[in-house]
């Protein structure tokens, strides 16, 4: 009997290591972690223009899809100022086919003073060599010439007029100025006046809504909360004594406390790079760190993103909810 016993108690304590092997062998190629959490993108809904809410067409925990309206702001100031900035392109307009013509006509004119200066110059040239024979007098060879210095200074008024009026006409190549500038205001009036009508960017779950209709929306300042439903994520908190048995790509299975003994699929698709440190961190320039070290060191948990299969219709995904992870390993991934 007591032979027994000892042979009894060595297949136990053999078996417990065995089983101790395999099962820390596992653990190691499989990690399993029940530190997890369903996530997915949040995205704060928030009004490009102010003012008050005349409509509201959505309530919280509403399902919306991609276009649909979702609340409305007063459009009637934006469209006030949206006519007024037309009727200041059409200003811009009518000034620059004026300022064209009157280009036109400081054109002419500098062609009229420069004939008239060109004839000027050419009769002192004739008069000049009469002068000494006396066939013509004194005064009349001045006359002529202050007429000449006369058409100069017109042609330099002119010409001096016509560049300025170039210079109202701000043009620039193909592009005028004065039009690109009142087009983009009015541009910027469109654009004002469509943010009044804010709808869903994507297909989401309204949340956290607080606000009725009539509340003044302040340009900036997140209304809601629109959860993004296209994409959902497990981030699992594994010891990083695991990380070298995940990889990016590996399959896992996901289990949900909201659906017990329903397993869904997702895939590694990458490893956190840094985490918080909690017993050290820096202060100005220098690291602040402890004096003191816990005699027990704990290993730090890494997250690990797992995208997830896209949801049921009858098991619907939900933020927050809480996960067990298993990563399938390299061996599970290659069969897959």
């Amino acid at each position: 009997m007591r032979a027994v016993g000892r042979l009894l108690g060595f297949a136990i304590i053999a078996l417990a290591l065995v089983v101790g092997f395999v099962v820390t062998r596992i653990t190691y190629r499989e990690p399993r972690t029940d530190d997890a959490i369903v996530r997915a993108n949040v995205v704060g809904i928030a009004p490009h223009v102010g003012g008050p809410l005349i409509e509201l067409h959505v309530v919280d925990n509403q399902s919306v899809n991609q276009g649909d309206l979702l609340f409305v702001i007063d459009p009637r100031p934006f469209e006030v100022k949206l006519q007024k900035n037309k009727a200041a392109l059409m200003l811009a307009q009518s000034e620059v086919a004026a300022t064209t013509k009157a280009i036109a006509s400081a054109s002419a004119e500098v062609a009229r003073v420069e004939a008239e200066r060109s004839y000027a110059h050419d009769h002192v040239g004739r008069l000049e060599p009469l002068l000494p024979q006396k066939f013509v007098t004194r005064d009349r060879y001045d006359e002529a010439r202050v007429n000449a210095t006369a058409a100069d200074a017109a042609v330099e008024r002119a010409r001096r007029e016509l560049e300025r009026q170039r210079q109202l006409l701000a043009q620039f190549g193909d592009v005028n100025a004065r039009i690109a500038a009142a087009e983009a205001a009015v541009h910027d009036s469109e654009l004002d006046l469509e943010y009044c009508y804010v709808r869903a960017p994507f297909d989401a779950q309204v949340t956290n809504l607080n606000i009725a209709q009539g509340e003044y929306a302040r340009v900036g300042q997140q209304v809601f909360a629109l959860v993004d439903r296209r994409a959902w994520y497990v981030i699992a908190n594994y010891q990083e004594t695991y990380l070298d048995s995940i990889r990016p790509g590996m399959p896992v299975d996901v289990y949900l406390m909201s659906y017990p003994n329903q397993r869904f699929r997702g895939t590694v698709q990458g490893i956190g790079w840094a985490v918080l440190p909690q017993e050290s961190r820096t202060i100005g320039v220098l690291p602040d760190v402890q004096p003191t070290l816990n005699w027990v060191r704990l290993a730090q948990r890494i997250p690990v993103r797992i995208e997830l299969e896209p949801p049921h219709p009858d098991r619907p995904y939900r933020m927050g909810m809480t996960a067990v992870a298993t990563v399938l390993g390299k061996r599970a991934a290659a069969a897959r």
